[in-house]
C-alpha cells in the first residue's frame, strides 16, 4: 500500500487534530509533526508537498497522533520546542518556552548588548531558554541560572550543551535560598516565574493543566506577588548599583510589582506591554543605595 505525500499526511493530520484544536492551532501542530519527522523546514514541506512519506516514517504517526489526542503539548510529543531562533530540548519537567518570554529576551538583549562583562543571573530557568538564548546575543556575558528542579536542569545543561554555552547551573529554593553568586555583582536579574492563580486553573486548557510542571505555572491566591516579593530581596543582596531587575507576569498584577518594588528602593520601575498590549514584563533599576541599609 503506497504511502501518502507529504501534502496528504499533513491535511490528514490537521483534520484529525481540529477535532480538539481551533484549526489554524491544528494546521500549526501538523506542519510540526511533519517537519520534525522529516527533518524539512516549512519551505521544504511546501515545496517537497507531493513526495511520498517514507514507510518507516509514516510508521511513526499513529503513535505520535494518538498522544496528541490525548491533549498532550505537540513540544512534549516531539521532545523539542522553537524559541528566539533556538531548537531547544524539552520534557514534562519544563515548561514549554512561550513567545512572551522572547519578548522579554528582546528586551534584554536591546538594552544589554552594547555592555561588555556582564554578569546575568536567571531565576526559575526550566529548559535553559532565557539564558541559552541570551548567550546567543550577549557574547562575553557570564551566565548563572538556577531552578528548584534537577530534572528541569538536566535538561537545562542539554539545551547548553548543544549550543556550547557555559552556563552555572544550580538547584537552589529560591523561596528560601539563595544561590552562590557574589553579593551586588549581576548587572542582570531575570525570571520568568510562576503567576498564574491557582483560581485560574478552571480557565486553562487541559494539554497545559494535564501535562506542564504545575510548580513552575501556580502561585497561590491569597499570595499572587509572592516570587516578585523575593525576587526584589534577591536583587537588593545580588544586583550591583545601577544593575537591572526583568520579570515576565500576570497583567493583571504588573503595575502592583512595579508598585511593590518601587516600594522597597528600585527605581525607575516600568511596565511593559507585550505585543498584543497586555502588561507583561516589568523592569527596574538597583539604586546606588538601598533605603534602610547602612
Amino acid at each position: 500500500m503506497p504511502t501518502p505525500t507529504i501534502r496528504q499526511l499533513t491535511l490528514d493530520l490537521t483534520a484529525q487534530l481540529s477535532a480538539l484544536y481551533p484549526t489554524p492551532e491544528a494546521e500549526a501542530m501538523a506542519a510540526l509533526v511533519v517537519e520534525n519527522l522529516l527533518h524539512l523546514s516549512a519551505l521544504q514541506r511546501r515545496m517537497q508537498a507531493e513526495a511520498q512519506v517514507p514507510a518507516a516514517v509514516a510508521e511513526q504517526v499513529p503513535t505520535l497522533l494518538a498522544r496528541l489526542l490525548r491533549h498532550e503539548p505537540v513540544q512534549y510529543v516531539l521532545g523539542q520546542a522553537h524559541f528566539y531562533d533556538l531548537e531547544l530540548v524539552v520534557t514534562p519537567a519544563t515548561l514549554i518556552p512561550r513567545p512572551e518570554t522572547e519578548e522579554l529576551v528582546q528586551l534584554i538583549i536591546r538594552a544589554h548588548q552594547r555592555q561588555p562583562g556582564l554578569r546575568i543571573l536567571d531565576v526559575g530557568t526550566g529548559s535553559g531558554c532565557i539564558p541559552v538564548a541570551l548567550s546567543q546575543h550577549l557574547p562575553g556575558a557570564r551566565l548563572t541560572a538556577v531552578d528548584i528542579s534537577a530534572e528541569a536542569l538536566a535538561v537545562a545543561r542539554q539545551n547548553a550543551a548543544k549550543y556550547q554555552v557555559t552556563i552555572d547551573f544550580q538547584q537552589v529554593d529560591i523561596l528560601n535560598s539563595l544561590p552562590e553568586v557574589e553579593a551586588h555583582s549581576l548587572d542582570v536579574l531575570v525570571s520568568n516565574p510562576p503567576y498564574v492563580l491557582e483560581k485560574e486553573k478552571a480557565l486553562m486548557r487541559p494539554n497545559v493543566l494535564a501535562h506542564e510542571p504545575a510548580t513552575a505555572l501556580f502561585v497561590p491566591d491569597h499570595d499572587p506577588l509572592l516570587f516578585y516579593h523575593r525576587l526584589a530581596e534577591v536583587g537588593r543582596q545580588l544586583l550591583r548599583p545601577g544593575g537591572m531587575l526583568y520579570v515576565e507576569g500576570n497583567e493583571q498584577y504588573m503595575h502592583a510589582v512595579a508598585a511593590a518594588l518601587a516600594e522597597v528602593g528600585y527605581q525607575q520601575a516600568h511596565v511593559h506591554a507585550d505585543l498584543f498590549g497586555k502588561d507583561r514584563f516589568v523592569s527596574a533599576v538597583a539604586p546606588a543605595t538601598w533605603p534602610g541599609l547602612c
